[in-house]
């Protein structure tokens, strides 16, 4: 059991990333979508969120919340009592994910930070391996009030992840590496030299620093000018699907997994 912290919109960024990504794929793929919401917390509130937003976008997915803890069970089935939110219910489990058919989306957020990183690619393979064909896994964690984050996409029946997006309060923001202690767990002991996740948010700290001069224009104008010019090292960002700069503005940033993979030749699920 995690410590359940959780306040209202902490999940907003991953919520509004996963809206605008992934609802032309996953959440229209099957005739009766589901989405499961893994260890939602002391309050239901992030879940009922979550399944607001995506039926915006997706208006037949049902949505399940998962937690270990009984009485946040309870919480959650009291917030639905009577039908308040047709197609949102809640239930106990865990990573086995009790519902009667696959998901085509999981969002598990601060739910492995607990665990030691072999563990929590082990829980990325298990979640992977329980999704509809089509699904994918979203990943990560955020600050307690959604001011950081970070999260990885993993697609079913793929070995590795896809993509992985740094999203931030960009007011808020000194530098784009302080988001490294939001990484996942599977990441966040990689941020050293000879790790491509440590050059990769180096190299962000360096195109950081070039772009000041656009802060005379706010800090959005600065994050802009950053990612454009690591764009120019680092071309593949600006490719279909990582985003462009209409999710710049918003303080994202998609990379492929390959740029933040783990290197060396052992491997972390051992």
């Amino acid at each position: 059991m995690t410590r359940g912290t959780t306040a209202p919109n902490r999940l907003r960024r991953v919520d509004r990333w996963i809206a605008a990504t992934q609802a032309a794929g996953p959440l229209r793929a099957a005739r009766a979508p589901l989405a499961v919401d893994l260890g939602y917390g002391a309050s239901p509130v992030t879940t009922v969120e979550f399944y607001t937003r995506l039926r915006v976008v997706a208006p037949g997915l049902e949505v399940v919340g998962i937690e270990i803890e009984p009485d946040r069970v309870a919480a959650g089935q009291a917030v639905v009592a009577g039908g308040a939110y047709e197609g949102l219910s809640f239930r106990r489990g865990g990573f086995e994910l009790p519902v009667e058919r696959p998901p085509v989306l999981v969002r598990a957020f601060n739910v492995l930070r607990q665990y030691e990183e072999p563990a929590a690619w082990r829980a990325w393979d298990d979640l992977r391996a329980r999704l509809a064909p089509g699904g994918v896994l979203v990943e990560g964690t955020c600050d307690e009030i959604g001011r950081r984050a970070v999260w990885a996409t993993l697609p079913a029946g793929s070995e590795e992840p896809a993509t992985i997006t740094f999203a931030a309060h960009l007011a808020t923001l000194e530098r784009p590496s302080d988001l490294a202690e939001r990484l996942p767990k599977t990441l966040i002991h990689r941020n050293v030299p000879g790790e491509r996740v440590h050059a990769l948010l180096a190299d962000f700290d360096r195109c950081w620093a070039a772009a000041a001069p656009h802060s005379a224009f706010g800090p959005r104008a600065r994050w802009i000018e950053a990612v454009a010019l690591l764009s120019r090292t680092r071309p593949v960002i600006t490719r279909p699907p990582y985003g462009g700069r209409a999710r710049w503005r918003l303080g994202e940033v998609t990379f492929p997994w390959s740029a933040v993979a783990p290197a060396g030749p052992s491997s972390p699920r051992r």
